[in-house]
Parts: C-alpha cells; structure tokens; sequence
C-alpha cells in the first residue's frame, strides 16, 4: 500500500534498497543461483512485493517455509521456481503438486504424502531432500538417508517425483571459525556423494544461508539462500555489518509523536513507575507498543530518533504506546519519531533495538505486527538501476 495521509506508525519499505541488495549478494557469489527468502512475511517486509522486487533483480527461485506461504504467492501470481520447506502430515501435498512447488522432503513419511499426492493430481511432483548435517531440526540423518534415497529412486522410477534438489542448513553460520561450519559441510557433501552415486541428479545442491553467502564461499555449490540480508540486515554483528557487505536496510519504521507534555520531577511515568523524572521535563508519546512488535524486553532502553535527537523509551513499553523523556526540548504533537532505519540521519538501527532487548536483529524486524501499515517505496526498478547481470 502507498499513503501520504497522516499516520500512527508505519513501515516505509524501499523496494531500490532491497533490489540493490540482491544485486550485491549475488555478486558475491556468482555463478551460483539465487534464491530470495521471503517466509514470515517477507522477514516483516511484505511477502510479494519483496518476493516480486527480488525477482526483477536477478533472483532464480524464491523460498518460503510454510507451503501456505508458497500457495499464497503462486495465488498472487509470481511464476517461476518456489521452494517451501516447513511440512507437516496432512499438509497441503496436493496443492503443492498442481501449483508446481518444489517441496522439501526430509523423511520418509513426507516422501509418502507426496507421492499420494502426486497420484491423485496425474502429476509429477517437484521435490528436494533435506539433510540433517548437524543442525538437528528438520531433515535426514545420515543414518537414514540411505532408505530415503532407495524410496525416492523408486519413486522418480515410477514418475510420482523428480528430485530437483539436495540441500541443508547450517548451525552455526552466523559465527566465524566455528568448528561445526567445517563439519556440516563434510556430511553435506558426502551426504550429497552418496545421493548421486545412487542415481539422483540434482538440480542444486545448496546450503548457503545469509552468513554463508557472505563468507563462505567454499559454501555456495549451486545455489545461496539468503534471507535476513537480502533486507539489508546483518546476521549477526561477529560476521560484520550491513556496511561492511555494502547492503541497505530495507524497513524505516517511523511513529508521529502522539503527544508531548510537561512533567514535574518524581513523575512516575508508565505501568510500575520503573521510571521517575528526575526533574522538570518533558515527555513525549509514541503512539507504538508491542501489540505493533516493539519488543517489551527494550524498556527502559529502545532508542528513537525525536528533533535530530537520540531518545530511549522511560519505563515499561506498553501494548500501544511509550513514552520518552525529552529532557526539555518541545517538539510539536505529531513530530517525527524515527524508531529505526538505515541509519542515513543517525537514527537507529534495528540492530541497535535488538542489543537493547537482548534479541537479534531478525526478530525486531520480523516482529512488526500487521496492524503497521507498510507503505512501499521504489516499486519499480528506476532507469538507473541495473536489472540484471
């Protein structure tokens, strides 16, 4: 949606930004595909527009975890390839079937469902074989993967499946040198040598998430999947920043002050009095609290931007609102409170709110409730802007 009404709370999206940095992840790992995470709502972006603006970038697939997710897209009109991954029994096999998904498979349970499933539409179904290297959510053991392997030649030999992809996941990414990284790559690529001794001929062959797309290269095979940083945001601060990978944050989430007043000293301010003025002051109100996502955890503590000023939330941050000490200054009702962004005007980031609710950076961006309206930017790609390689 686009509006220039006056607003409560918003989350302006700039779809250049997010463009450009598909670009920039792609270039670092050239010559393996692309594909544009979009699962939780596009990271709390907004699945089809950024599933869309990532495509005019140059990405090959786009993923999601939940097969809802995938169906919705495919309902919205995106074409081309669509992974999902996140399956349950009794999920929607068939649907995934007819809207031509690529569903990931990670034991023998779900290699069943699907080949019923692709029974009763007449059709074959795209699937990819998950791993378990060492991460121990979803996906194969290693012990097992022998039979899952069996069962899905078998299948691909009766025309119920093609495996178009083996892959898995990394643990520990996101932290530099951890030994894990080495390991789960040796499984996954004998994992992967067992696969194809056998007879699959995969597609892709992927396990790249963001902090591996970024650095590790050694990680790319075929295919990367980065998520978090396809919207400007680092995985995490020990890889490096957005600025040190030349990405933009994606999301501005911006409030107009609903309120601004004078308030004696000993003032208690907000539920439990966890803060009293220590003076004469004044306060502001931001009409935005965790029933909008602003994490509760960073009371006390989550910083916003108010009249070129860096402010932090005074006591507990309630469902719709809280409240900030503005030392003196009076700003008008309705000013500008920049709760983060890119950082451009010195205003937070969302890094910054994730170290001040003890979180990461994923959750303060994904956790924007859908009472935020987003309000996109950029929407089509500019005639500065390259499209493709």
């Amino acid at each position: 949606m686009n509006e220039t009404a006056p607003f409560r709370v918003r989350a302006e999206i700039d779809l250049a930004a997010l463009r450009a940095n598909v670009r920039t992840l792609r270039a670092r790992a050239r010559g393996a595909a692309f594909m544009a995470v979009v699962k939780a709502d596009g990271y709390g972006h907004g699945m089809v527009p950024c599933a869309r603006a990532a495509v005019d970038a140059g990405a090959a697939w786009v993923g999601t975890a939940t097969p809802q997710e995938a169906l919705a897209l495919r309902a919205a009109g995106l074409p081309g390839r669509i992974m999902c991954w996140l399956w349950t029994p009794g999920g929607p096999w068939r649907e995934g079937v007819e809207a031509d998904l690529d569903m990931s498979v990670s034991a023998r349970w779900a290699l069943r469902e699907v080949t019923d499933a692709a029974r009763a539409a007449g059709r074959t179904a795209r699937i990819q074989l998950k791993a378990d290297t060492g991460l121990g959510r979803n996906g194969c053991l290693p012990a097992d993967w022998p039979e899952l392997i069996a069962e899905s030649l078998r299948a691909e030999a009766e025309g119920l499946v093609t495996v178009t992809g083996l892959w898995s996941h990394f643990a520990c990414a996101d932290e530099p040198g951890h030994p894990s990284i080495a390991a789960q790559l040796t499984v996954f690529r004998e994992m992967v040598a067992y696969a194809e001794e056998r007879g699959i001929r995969p597609e892709v062959r992927h396990i790249a998430n963001s902090p591996a797309t970024l650095t590790l290269p050694e990680t790319h095979f075929d295919l990367v999947r980065p998520g978090i940083a396809m919207y400007g945001v680092s995985p995490s601060p020990e890889v490096g920043t957005s600025q040190d990978f030349g990405l933009r944050p994606v999301m501005t989430l911006t409030a107009s002050l609903a309120h601004v007043k004078h308030a004696p000293g000993g003032h208690g301010v907000s539920y439990g009095h966890h803060y009293t003025t220590p003076g004469d002051t004044t306060l502001g109100l931001v009409p935005a609290g965790y029933g909008d996502g602003i994490p509760r955890h960073a009371s006390g503590a989550g910083p916003v931007l108010i009249g070129g000023k860096w402010r932090t939330a005074a006591g507990r941050i309630a469902m719709d609102q809280f409240v900030v000490d503005l030392g003196g200054d009076e700003p008008e009702v309705g000013s500008e409170a920049v709760l983060f962004g890119p950082g451009d005007r010195g205003e937070p980031t969302a890094e910054d709110w994730a170290q001040a609710a003890g979180t990461i950076a994923y959750e303060i961006v994904t956790r924007i409730g859908s009472r935020v309206p987003r309000v996109y930017v950029n929407e089509r790609p500019g005639a500065d802007e390259q499209t493709d390689d």
